[in-house]
């Protein structure tokens, strides 16, 4: 209902704290994401958030680059680590490796050593060899269905909303592989479709949780990880930013920055 206040991710100064001695003073750099529409958007000089859903910015990141981390981050975590439990050998695609979840996707399947595959553009693929995928298909010459065959896992970033592309991954899993379907809403017949395929299906909804951030936090601090900013805006340009994200070609993040005035 309106009026509301949009936006998960935020990074900056703790004004108050709940209590005293709590961990997490005044003055303390935070970062991390609120789940709204239970708790107010970020696109604010100021909000609340809970304790737990927030940790201490990484030290080699200014708050714009931490900005971009959190939501995308722990999408990117809870569905290759805790979802698809990424380990050495397994054969992993991963749609929109360019993306904002995407990116982090590739580095964490490739930290954890699965081979990992994933769909973009010509522009960036050597971008996503830098970030350690081992193939990078090219989706506007190739279909990724005649390349990749048998594999593990497919973390879906797109759904059925272009292309076809979730039903299509149902085709390269192995028997008893697993999708990992990402965009809410994109691909309601996921669970039949997977069945029917021989394969396994689900979704993945984030979770704003401080703790693994922090673990985030020290794989960003030891150049394990790293975050894209692709373009920053003013708050008050916050339509313009999504009307840019909006476009699909984003390569990274987009951050808004909020005025101390």
């Amino acid at each position: 209902s309106y009026p509301v206040i949009l936006g998960s991710d935020f990074s900056g100064i703790v004004v108050e704290s709940p209590y005293e001695n709590h961990p997490i003073k005044p003055g303390d750099e935070v970062y991390g994401m609120t789940m709204v529409p239970r708790f107010g958007g970020t696109y604010a000089q100021y909000i609340t958030v809970p304790g737990m859903s927030l940790s201490r910015k990484p030290r080699t990141l200014s708050h714009v680059e931490a900005a971009a981390v959190p939501l995308a981050a722990l999408t990117a975590w809870g569905a290759v680590v805790d979802v698809a439990k990424a380990h050495e050998g397994q054969r992993m695609l991963i749609h929109a490796g360019a993306g904002g979840v995407g990116h982090f996707a590739v580095q964490f399947a490739s930290f954890f050593g699965a081979h990992v595959t994933t769909t973009g553009s010509s522009r960036n693929s050597a971008w996503l060899r830098e970030l350690g995928a081992s193939e990078v298909v090219d989706y506007s010459t190739t279909r990724f269905e005649d390349v990749v065959a048998d594999l593990d896992v497919v973390i879906d970033l797109i759904g059925n909303v272009a292309d076809g592309t979730g039903t299509r991954s149902l085709g390269v899993l192995k028997p008893g592989g697993l999708i990992v379907n990402l965009p809410t809403g994109s691909w309601p017949a996921l669970a039949a479709d997977a069945a029917a395929a021989g394969v396994r299906g689900t979704g993945y909804r984030v979770s704003a949780d401080g703790a693994t951030l922090a673990v985030i936090s020290r794989l960003i601090e030891s150049g394990d990880v790293r975050v894209h900013v692709d373009k920053v805006f003013e708050l008050a340009d916050a339509a313009a930013a999504h009307k840019a994200l909006e476009t699909g070609h984003t390569r990274g993040k987009i951050v808004l920055t909020v005025s101390d005035g």
